[in-house]
């Protein structure tokens, strides 16, 4: 078997399956600042690109039914990092205003003596979702202990 070398990689977007469109973009615009960029539609089948600045981060595809399934393999959860904790606080703020489910109490500590941290969410579709700062969370709990809290949640 010939061995590639791999190129340097970098993730050029994700792609999530809802349930309901309009309620996901509400979400995600709302919830996590992202613009829309782009919404179309042929037939029945409908999409939205979000982003920053112009680039695209996040397109949401409705073409699902029922909700995000932890127990079948597949995404186990997706990550957003930000610059400081404050900002994890204010995207935590704007979370509780739209009743989300916040898994472990509010700002969390990586690992225990980790300084990187941040919250643990679900999207209206129970699409597990993390935002966190790389530094900054040294004095928030670590409800895992040694092991990764955005592990098994």
């Amino acid at each position: 078997m010939t061995t590639v070398a791999a190129p340097q990689l970098a993730t050029g977007h994700i792609g999530l399956n809802v349930s309901d469109l309009d309620r996901s973009v509400d979400f995600y615009r709302s919830a996590l600042g992202f613009e829309q960029l782009t919404v179309g539609a042929d037939g029945d089948r409908r999409w939205a690109f979000l982003g920053a600045g112009g680039k695209l981060t996040l397109t949401l595809w409705q073409q699902s039914a029922g909700a995000f399934s932890a127990e079948t393999p597949g995404l186990h959860h997706l990550s957003f990092q930000v610059d400081t904790i404050a900002q994890v606080r204010a995207i935590e703020a704007a979370l509780r205003e739209q009743s989300a489910e916040i898994l472990h109490g509010g700002v969390v500590a990586h690992g225990e003596g980790v300084s990187s941290g941040g919250i643990f969410f679900t999207d209206p579709d129970g699409i597990r979702l993390e935002v966190f700062a790389p530094a900054g969370a040294e004095s928030a709990p670590a409800p895992s202990g040694q092991a990764p809290t955005c592990g098994f949640f």
